[in-house]
């Protein structure tokens, strides 16, 4: 499975992004989807996960997101969303979204497949 992920940029603190993340060589709509971030010197960090069942699955998020960013996959278009909303500087990091098959949703020890990373810079 590959997964690409866009969306990026440089926005001012307040504004809004959208990352997006497609998937490419598997069965997207069996896998777990998840997002990350890492700053510089930081530990990467879980954000938001999309996690796989056959009933729909669940939305979760971390606390220093939570009603600011929300998730969203389409399984037919192979790709899963990251709407971020209310930026603000400390979000700057880079943004990787991760696939797993059975992995706990917030340990990005437990996926197996990730994206390149796209940079998410917010300004003051």
């Amino acid at each position: 499975v590959q997964l690409q992920a866009s969306g990026g940029g440089l926005v001012q603190a307040g504004g809004s992004l959208r990352l997006s993340c497609t998937a490419s060589g598997g069965t997207f709509s069996r896998y777990g989807m998840g997002w990350f971030r890492q700053a510089p010197g930081k530990e990467r960090e879980f954000l938001a996960a999309f996690t796989f069942s056959l009933s729909g699955g669940s939305t979760y998020y971390a606390d220093s997101v939570k009603g600011r960013f929300t998730i969203s996959r389409d399984n037919a278009k192979n790709t899963v969303y990251l709407q971020m909303n209310s930026l603000k500087p400390e979000d700057t990091a880079v943004y990787y979204c991760a696939g797993t098959i059975g992995g706990y949703y917030s340990d990005y020890r437990g996926y197996h497949y990730w994206g390149q990373g796209t940079l998410v810079t917010v300004s003051s």
